[in-house]
């Protein structure tokens, strides 16, 4: 649920940061070399606004539909084979990642864009994460306090060491099968499973080789990527009650393949640049490695 809710704000906080006419794009996307106060305004502004009208809607209308509780906590760490943390460190990494190019945007020094924008999504998350723990179908889970905080850290402690990301976290998704049998869960139609079926989801951790090779003939695009997903999951867990569900068929998966930076792509268009910022996020489908229990496998390309 949280990792749904943070990818709808997450595109419409960038679809409303390119809504200007062409002519006036290349200016408006332009990072100020110095603190531009009306800019810094708007962002802090605009977040605000979004985050607060979110979570009073959250409120309101999400978590009217279930019962309320005293605030609890839950231990879904062993559940869905850690997914779900996966898509909450990838959730907090991107926003702070957004959030700090806002803010550079805005002409805001580098170490408040890492105090204010970086830990954007683990404030946010935490904040839902708060709104669960009142909640008796939910609670509050220390596990994704924990994934929140070790996605934003992964992206301020790249900058704090190299200024710059080496590595990226990024998502890809296939249908499968299993959202047919469990749609409640897994999702009704393809919007709802991109971000509900963790059996087609993969997290990957992106490296850019250049980056840890400066000197070398290496193209700056190229990356190399690990990935982890899971199969035959139909619930968190492998029993439902008393009903196995594929018990014997749930087993890990891991990834090991190509990958490009689309950031390291150049280009004078301020509208192509934010898109590779925006689609940068997702890992390009390229021969791929796949290797689990119950099988070793060479994809051509992988989603």
């Amino acid at each position: 649920m949280l990792y749904t809710l943070t990818k709808h704000i997450l595109v419409f906080v960038l679809c409303c940061a390119t809504g200007f006419s062409q002519s006036k794009f290349n200016q408006f996307l332009t990072a100020s070399d110095t603190l531009n106060k009306p800019r810094r305004n708007l962002v802090v502004i605009s977040e605000a606004s979004i985050g607060v009208t979110t979570l009073v809607g959250l409120n309101q209308l999400w978590y009217a539909d279930f019962k309320r509780s005293k605030f609890q906590t839950i231990n879904d760490n062993g559940e869905w084979f850690q997914m779900d943390k996966l898509g909450h460190a990838f959730t907090a990494y991107q926003l702070g990642e957004q959030g700090v190019r806002l803010l550079n945007w805005s002409g805001v020094n580098k170490q408040d864009q890492l105090v204010y924008g970086a830990t954007l999504g683990f404030a946010f998350l935490s904040a839902v994460e708060v709104l669960d723990g009142y909640s008796k179908a939910w609670g509050f889970s220390w596990g994704d306090i924990l994934a929140n905080g070790a996605g934003t850290s992964l992206y301020i402690g790249q900058e704090l060491l190299w200024n710059e990301q080496r590595m990226a976290l990024k998502y890809s998704f296939h249908q499968t099968p299993y959202a047919k049998l469990r749609p409640d869960k897994l999702g009704h139609n393809l919007l709802e499973q991109l971000l509900k079926d963790y059996n087609g989801q993969t997290y990957w951790l992106s490296a850019n080789l250049y980056s840890f090779f400066n000197k070398s003939k290496i193209p700056k695009w190229l990356n190399v990527a690990v990935g982890y997903g899971g199969e035959g999951m139909l619930s968190g867990i492998s029993k439902v009650g008393d009903i196995s569900l594929l018990k014997d068929r749930r087993y890990r998966q891991y990834y090991i393949s190509l990958d490009l930076n689309l950031n390291a792509i150049k280009t004078n268009s301020k509208l192509l640049k934010s898109l590779f910022q925006l689609f940068n996020m997702v890992k390009v489908p390229l021969p791929t490695l796949e290797v689990s229990r119950k099988r070793g496998v060479f994809h051509l390309f992988y989603l």
